[in-house]
C-alpha cells in the first residue's frame, strides 16, 4: 500500500504521528490504523486537539468571505477541476478506500467515481441556484427569493463509504458558497487525508485559502464539539441512529440546521408475479456488498410464499459461490468487515437470532486460515425468521438478511413499514398493481423506493436519505441544495406610495 500511498503524496512524512504541520493534525493521542484486509499497518496520526480545532475553525472562518463573493460558476469551475483531479487519480484512490476500509475493489472505484460524479452535477447546479419569482398583491411591488450561502458546514461521515458522503455534501456546500469542515470516521482517516490532499492542490493553483476545505481527525468528542459550535451553521452526519440522535438534540438546542443520515433496516419484497433472473442478483449484491455495511444494505427478503423454497434455493446456491479474501483481487465478491469490534456484533447477533427462535439456511461463521489472518471475515448468512423476533428490527453492520414469508401484499407492506428505520426499499415484481401500490401513499415509507432493483446502489441524482429513525436528511441530487443555504424572501416597491399587505390603511 505504500505505493498507493506515495502516489497520492502521502509519503510517511505525510502522515506520521511526528509531524504536524498540517491543519487536519492534532497533538492529542495516536492514532494507529490496520488494515482489515490482512492486519498490516497502515500509519498513525495524532487526533486533534482543543488548541487545534479553534485553528481550523479560526482558517475556515476567514476563507468564507472570500469564497462566498466569488460568483457561483466560478466556485463551480473549482469543483469542476476537483472533479477532474480525483478522474487522475481514481485508481490508487480507488484502491486506497479498498485497502483502508475492506471494500471490494470495484466498490473502491465506485466510490471514487461517485466523488467525480457528484463534482459534475455541483458544477452544473452553479449555474442553478435558483429562486422564485411571486406575484405582489401590491402594486409595482415585486417579491421572490433568493438563496445565500450558510457560512461553515460541518461534516461528520462514516466508515463505510469513507470518501463519497463527504463529497456529496462537501460539492453541494462549495458551490453554494459555504466552507466546510470534515470529521471523517477514525477508522478510515487515510482516504480522507488523500482527498484534502488532493483538492488542497486544486486550491492552491488557484491561488485559494485552504481553509475552504477543512479535516481534522478526532473521535466522537470532536463530533460531539462539532454540533454544539454556534460558529457552525449546518453538521451534515452520517452514522448510527444514536450519534443522530445526539446530534440532532444538540444541533437543535442552539436552532442550527442538520442533515442527518443514518441507520437503515432495508427490505425487499419479492411477490409471485417477480423475475427471480433479476431478484437474485440484486438480492446478493444488496446484502453482501461492502460485506453488509452500507446502510443501503438488504437486510430483510420478504418473500411471498409460493416463491419462497424456489427463491431460498437459489439464494443457498448464490452464496456458494460467493469469493471471499482480498478485496483488491477482482475475482473476490466480498471483504472483511471493518474490525474485530464488527466481528463480534456479527457473532453477538447471529446467537441472538438463534434464541429468539430463527434458524440459519446459510453461514453464521467467523472464516479461519492464513487467507484470513486479520481476523476479520464472515461468512455472508441468511437466517429464516418471523416479524416478531425483536432482532429483526435491529441493523447490524454485517452481511446477515433475514427472509420471511407473506399471503398478500399488504401483509408484505405491513412487515416492510413495521421497523423503527426508514431509508430504502424494493420490491420485484411484474404486476403493474403492485408496483404502484407499492409506491403509492399506503406503501413503502422509506425515502427510497425501488421497483425491480435493489436497495443498495443510489445515483447520485436523486435526493438521498430516508425517514424515522433514519434521520428524515437529504444529501446529493435533486433539490438538496436547498438545505445548504438560506432562503430570503425579498419585496421592492418601485413605486411612489407606501401601501400596506392585506389592505390595511395606516395615517400619519
Amino acid at each position: 500500500m505504500n505505493g498507493i500511498l506515495n502516489k497520492l503524496r502521502l509519503e510517511p512524512p505525510f502522515y506520521s504521528a511526528s509531524t504536524g504541520q498540517q491543519n487536519w493534525m492534532g497533538s492529542g493521542n495516536v492514532l494507529k490504523i490496520q488494515s482489515p484486509v490482512d492486519g498490516n499497518p497502515l500509519g498513525e496520526i495524532n487526533l486533534i486537539g482543543e488548541e487545534e480545532y479553534k485553528s481550523v475553525m479560526a482558517e475556515a472562518k476567514k476563507a468564507f468571505p472570500l469564497w462566498k463573493a466569488l460568483p457561483a460558476p466560478q466556485r463551480g469551475e473549482i469543483v469542476r477541476q476537483f472533479g477532474d483531479a480525483l478522474r487522475a487519480e481514481k485508481e490508487a484512490l480507488g484502491k486506497l478506500v479498498s485497502y483502508e476500509m475492506g471494500k471490494s475493489l470495484q466498490e473502491g472505484l465506485g466510490e471514487v467515481q461517485e466523488m467525480i460524479d457528484i463534482c459534475d452535477f455541483a458544477v452544473g447546479l452553479s449555474r442553478q441556484l435558483y429562486g422564485l419569482q411571486m406575484h405582489s398583491e401590491r402594486p409595482k411591488h415585486r417579491m421572490f427569493e433568493q438563496w445565500h450561502p450558510l457560512g461553515v458546514v460541518g461534516i461528520i461521515s462514516a466508515f463505510n463509504f469513507p470518501v463519497a458522503v463527504w463529497a456529496w455534501n462537501a460539492s453541494i456546500a462549495w458551490v453554494c458558497g459555504n466552507v466546510c469542515i470534515w470529521k471523517p470516521s477514525e477508522k478510515t482517516p487515510f482516504s480522507a487525508l488523500a482527498c484534502q490532499e488532493i483538492f488542497k492542490k486544486v486550491l492552491n493553483q488557484n491561488k485559494l485559502p485552504e481553509g475552504i476545505s477543512n479535516l481534522i481527525i478526532g473521535d466522537g468528542t470532536i463530533g460531539k464539539k462539532m454540533a454544539a459550535d454556534r460558529d457552525i451553521s449546518l453538521i451534515s452526519a452520517t452514522g448510527s441512529t444514536q450519534m443522530g440522535k445526539s446530534v440532532a438534540e444538540t444541533v437543535g438546542k442552539r436552532l442550527g440546521k442538520s442533515i442527518l443520515e443514518l441507520g437503515g433496516n432495508n427490505a425487499v419484497i419479492v411477490t409471485r408475479e417477480a423475475d427471480l433472473k433479476q431478484a437474485v442478483p440484486a438480492i446478493v449484491f444488496g446484502a453482501v456488498g461492502t460485506a453488509g455495511q452500507r446502510c443501503t444494505s438488504t437486510r430483510r427478503l420478504i418473500v411471498h410464499e409460493t416463491q419462497f423454497e424456489e427463491l431460498l434455493e437459489k439464494l443457498v446456491s448464490a452464496y456458494g459461490q460467493l469469493q471471499i479474501g482480498d478485496p483488491l483481487d477482482e475475482m473476490n465478491h466480498m471483504g472483511p468487515l471493518i474490525d474485530k469490534t464488527a466481528v463480534t456484533e456479527y457473532e453477538k447477533t447471529i446467537r441472538t437470532a438463534i434464541e429468539q427462535g430463527g434458524r440459519i439456511l446459510y453461514g453464521g461463521k467467523v472464516l479461519e486460515g492464513d487467507t484470513y489472518a486479520s481476523g476479520c471475515y464472515v461468512l455472508p448468512t441468511i437466517i429464516e425468521a418471523t416479524v416478531n423476533m425483536p432482532i429483526v428490527a435491529h441493523e447490524t453492520f454485517a452481511p446477515i438478511v433475514y427472509i420471511m414469508p407473506y399471503k398478500n401484499l399488504e401483509e408484505a407492506i405491513d412487515i416492510q413499514n413495521s421497523v423503527p428505520q426508514g431509508l430504502s426499499s424494493a420490491i420485484f415484481t411484474l404486476n403493474l398493481r403492485d408496483a404502484e401500490t407499492f409506491l403509492s401513499h399506503t406503501g413503502s415509507d422509506c425515502g427510497i423506493a425501488n421497483v425491480n432493483i435493489g436497495t443498495s446502489g443510489a445515483e447520485i441524482g436523486g435526493a438521498f436519505g430516508g425517514e424515522k429513525e433514519t434521520g428524515g436528511g437529504r444529501e446529493s441530487g435533486s433539490d438538496a441544495w436547498k438545505a445548504y443555504m438560506r432562503r430570503q424572501t425579498c419585496t421592492l416597491n418601485y413605486s411612489t406610495v407606501l401601501p400596506l399587505a392585506q389592505g390595511i390603511k395606516f395615517y400619519l
